[in-house]
């Protein structure tokens, strides 16, 4: 009963998210199928009856109930039981699993920064950490859960990641590193972005990383319960953040940094907190002189120690003041040493020329923080100054080369050397090739004197000229990932594929979406934030094809729900886009149904239809209706679903020729006959579904340029889906031939193993074993060149079962 319950689980809960691909639908039309027979007396003929109909498990009691069915179903006849049994088997490997630690290829993810060569000091936390992790009355069942506390810039991550690089060796099973971004609630990650990027290391296939935060906690829970794992969550806002992400087992160490004291940590989960303060004067110098280097002229201590003392012993003053000390040589120790004794300012309000000091400027000589950002500013040379200020218009995840570039309206080979000269003198810190980023504090330094001195209408444009140039960037990866799809917005305007295309370009360009994901979201924030309506909703647009494929659920729902305001807002500008308001609504809907909230997703299709239809945008109110009949397929409602698809097409021929969507009416409507032969297969219609499936394939087999062998070879696969359920194998395995001459010749490489994993299981009901195992070997081999470890365990292990 348990494997049946958990079996039922795992694929309701991905039959909505779509999370396992090809094979989830699969398991999951089969458990219909099933429960169908079940209810029906066994007999598959009576199940399109209505009272046969299952409907798709959602609560807990019901997935009970389903594999108590199950369970009846296998005690009728010994072919029942084979079937259940084969089902649990295969749904078994759908399930986000967590791989024990002692596994043989266990993951031991080691996702530790390198800790930094002028480190000093801090031993004192290294003492208090080994101390509480040898600590006798340690609460039982509990990890132990460290926060270093203290101000901005007091070097709290640089004392976790030395402490954790000196303590690694306790921890076989590996160290978690994130860095939560949490100066502000604005910048904090989502638990839900910090778990999906723990699940894969920790070896849960990314196919089966959940989309929503509560299983997502579970997997953790489940991966991290028998493992001694070092857990490093860096710069955290609030106990909020933190708690989802504490491991399962009392043999984790748990090191947390924030600005802020833990509360509920302390109260709920038993946290130690501790206090980071500044280094002594003599950490302090040893740390300056460390950083300054060797190369320049010995110092007197007493004024080594005055320019410790200028920094207030804070590590971040100290780095800063120690590289500007080693990169510019006509700088002296006597000279920085006075600048930060505020020597260089009179006694009586006023500055060296006699100006009045403003208040504020007094405060900030008290900051020495502050005091060393501004020396170390006015070092720069104007161009570099203003490139600084430029790049710091809105908290970027990292700086890249083209963000630099077009913040600060330079060539990109001048913000290169630009980026370089600023982590030399340590204003911003490289975390990547050619990939910078600032510390928060220097950033808001940076941030404030763009304000004064360039002004909110120049910061405004650096940033609209940051979101143009990201818009193309994603638009034209967009565009080689998925470029049949039919899409809005001038970004897509001229492009075009290469007559010769390399077949792995759409890897890479979804690998270089992948690699900007994180700053692709906060342009589309900080172009909502300053009004660029019209880049907001195009931004989600371009964002389509990365969301689609790799999921990050919370982002595609943030940032489209960011479209669908800018949307609404430009379809009242004098060259508005009414057609943009059904689109984002459509794609929003899509990142619900990821999520595993079909309520809302409904809901988004039904605003969607009802925006394009006031605007009569015919092609889009089209895949308004199309998308809820897929989500209705999802939801075994399969009659609603074919009736949704049958209305989408009767919208599609409104469409005229020369109007709107014109072109794509014949692939859209050859993929709505597609759907319909798939609803109808399930209401197990097998004549009026082989015809329809039939239709599909002569409709893609005449589009322009020579057909569409890909979603050809996608109804041969659903021809043998149909064959195979009306019980006829061989003819399944005709139709399967197809797909596996389509699939190549379309050099799809996941769909063609697929393909010949669907084929094998057509061997296998035909007892043929050689075939099967050939085919098993084959797809294995697809599998593994595309990195699917899910389908490349799946096969290994059915081939292990037949040599055996």
């Amino acid at each position: 009963m348990g494997m049946a319950l958990s079996a039922v689980s795992t694929v309701v809960s991905g039959a909505v998210s779509g999370a396992s691909g090809e094979a989830g639908r699969r398991l999951s039309e089969r458990l219909y199928d099933l429960l169908s027979r079940g209810r029906s007396g066994g007999n598959p003929g009576s199940a399109a009856g209505g009272s046969a109909h299952p409907a798709l498990p959602g609560t807990e009691s019901e997935q009970t109930a389903a594999a108590q069915q199950l369970l009846e179903l296998a005690c009728r006849s010994p072919e029942f039981a084979r079937e259940v049994t084969e089902w649990v088997r295969e749904a078994a490997w759908l399930s986000p699993r967590s791989v024990p630690a002692v596994a043989h290829a266990a993951s031991r993810p080691q996702m530790l920064p390198p800790t930094t060569a002028a480190f000093t000091d801090r031993a004192e936390v290294l003492a208090w950490l080994t101390g509480l992790l040898d600590e006798e009355e340690r609460t039982p069942g509990a990890p132990v859960v460290a926060v270093l506390t203290g101000p901005g810039g007091i070097g709290k991550t640089a004392a976790a990641v030395h402490c954790a690089t000196a303590l690694r060796e306790r921890f076989p099973d590996g160290v978690l590193f994130a860095d939560l971004k949490g100066a502000s609630a604005g910048t904090a990650l989502q638990p839900s972005d910090v778990l999906a990027r723990f699940l894969e290391p920790l070896g849960v296939p990314r196919a089966l990383v959940p989309g929503d935060e509560a299983r997502q906690r579970d997997l953790y829970r489940g991966c991290t319960a028998d493992r001694r794992l070092l857990v490093v969550l860096d710069d955290a806002h609030d106990d909020a953040q933190v708690v989802p992400l504490l491991p399962a087992s009392p043999e984790c160490l748990v090191l947390v940094t924030s600005r802020y004291r833990p509360g509920r940590l302390v109260g709920e989960h038993g946290a130690r907190p501790y206090p980071l303060g500044p280094l002594s004067a003599e950490d302090a110098m040893t740390l300056v002189r460390r950083v300054a280097g060797r190369d320049r002229p010995a110092a007197p201590d007493a004024v080594v120690r005055a320019v410790a003392d200028g920094t207030g012993g804070i590590p971040l003053a100290l780095c800063t003041t120690g590289a500007g000390l080693a990169v510019r040589h006509q700088l002296t120790w006597e000279r920085v040493a006075e600048r930060l004794s505020g020597r260089g300012q009179g006694n009586q309000g006023h500055d060296r020329e006699g100006t009045a000091v403003r208040e504020e400027d007094r405060a900030a000589a008290a900051d020495p923080v502050r005091l060393v950002q501004d020396a170390a500013y006015a070092e720069l040379t104007p161009g570099c100054a203003a490139f600084y200020r430029a790049i710091a218009v809105w908290p970027w995840p990292t700086v890249t080369v083209r963000t630099a570039a077009h913040a600060a309206a330079v060539h990109e080979d001048e913000a290169r050397g630009l980026l370089e000269e600023l982590a030399r003198v340590h204003l911003l810190e490289e975390v990547g090739e050619e990939r910078y980023r600032f510390h928060d504090l220097t950033r808001a330094h940076a941030h404030a004197l763009a304000e004064a001195e360039d002004g909110q209408a120049r910061m405004a444009a650096a940033v609209r000229r940051v979101a143009v140039a990201h818009l193309r960037f994603a638009a034209g990866a967009d565009f080689r990932v998925m470029p049949l799809r039919w899409r809005l917005g001038a970004a897509y305007r001229g492009l075009v594929l290469p007559e010769h295309r390399d077949r792995a370009d759409g890897k890479r360009a979804l690998a270089e979406l992948r690699a900007e994901r994180e700053n692709l979201a906060a342009v589309v924030r900080a172009a909502a934030h300053h009004g660029f309506d019209d880049l907001v909703w195009q931004l989600c647009e371009a964002l389509w094809g990365l969301h689609l494929l790799l999921g990050f659920h919370a982002q595609w729902i943030d940032t489209h729900l960011l479209g669908v305001e800018a949307a609404g807002r430009h379809v009242a500008e004098e060259f508005g886009d009414p057609r943009s308001v059904g689109r984002m609504w459509s794609q929003l809907a899509f990142g619900y149904m990821g999520s595993g909230r079909p309520a809302d997703a409904e809901h988004a299709l039904t605003q969607a239809r009802a925006a394009d239809r006031a605007c009569g945008h015919h092609r889009g109110e089209a895949t308004a209706v199309e998308s809820l009949g897929l989500l209705r397929l999802k939801q075994w409602e399969f009659a609603a679903a074919q009736a949704c698809f049958e209305e989408a097409q009767e919208v599609l021929r409104r469409i005229g020729p020369g109007e709107d969507g014109w072109a794509d009416v014949p692939r859209a409507t050859a993929l709505l006959t597609h759907h319909i032969g798939r609803a109808q297969t399930r209401q197990r219609q097998f004549p009026a579904a082989v015809a329809r499936l039939n239709d599909a394939l002569a409709q893609f087999r005449r589009l322009p340029g020579g057909g569409d062998a890909y979603n050809a070879g996608r109804v041969y696969m659903s021809l043998g889906d149909a064959h195979l359920d009306a019980g006829d194998a061989e003819q399944a395995r005709v139709c399967l031939d197809e797909a596996v001459t389509a699939m190549t010749e379309a050099g799809a490489g996941l769909q063609l193993a697929d393909a010949l994993e669907a084929r094998a299981r057509c061997h296998r009901l035909s007892e043929r074993r050689a075939e099967e195992a050939a085919d098993l070997r084959t797809a294995a081999a697809h599998y593994e060149a595309d990195e699917d470890h899910l389908g490349l365990t799946r096969v290994r292990t059915r081939l292990a079962e037949l040599t055996a």
